[in-house]
């Protein structure tokens, strides 16, 4: 379980940067007279993504899940594959980019990266990450609850995204 420990440091490593970046762009984004949207719902977020990292630990010890092989391989690579779809998503928006919804009026979509592909990706990336970060682990239980609650706060999150982007919309 050693490698796995590691495995959910640097996911929680890359939370951070994750969070330096978002710091950085949300005083880029309010400088031009962005507008933050949804913040009601931030903090349940922020909660949900410290849970499933303490939840990833706990699960396989306190239940002894086993690492199996024919799941966990697989699942880690889906892991390392959204991490990669989400950075594309960080480095496609630029400044725009951020934890937060932060809309600056009279800015354009992006349909760039991978944003010609999907509206929502970022958060494409978190749902497989949510659902086969625990798994990599053998941790069902906490795949399976974060995944439910992930959907929940999505459903909150995406539609305020939307309006928000509707409403600031130039076209």
């Amino acid at each position: 379980m050693p490698w796995y420990t590691l495995l959910i440091l640097a996911v929680a490593a890359e939370r951070v940067a994750e969070l330096l970046v978002a710091r950085r762009n949300a005083a880029w984004t309010l400088a031009r007279a962005g507008v933050e949207h949804g913040r009601s719902h931030y903090p349940v977020m922020v909660v949900l993504h410290t849970g499933l990292l303490a939840c990833c630990l706990l699960e396989p010890v306190l239940a002894h899940r086993p690492f199996l092989p024919a799941l966990g391989w697989p699942m880690l690579a889906l892991v390392l594959l959204a991490q990669a779809l989400r950075w594309w998503c960080i480095t496609t928006l630029g400044p725009y980019w951020n934890t937060r919804v932060i809309v600056v009026p009279g800015a354009r979509l992006v349909g760039a990266g991978p944003y010609r592909f999907l509206r929502h990706p970022n958060y494409a990336a978190v749902v497989v990450e949510i659902a086969a970060l625990p798994l990599v682990h053998s941790a069902w239980l906490s795949a399976t609850a974060f995944t439910m609650a992930n959907a929940m706060l999505l459903a909150v999150r995406i539609r305020c995204e939307n309006t928000a982007l509707a409403q600031a919309d130039p076209a």
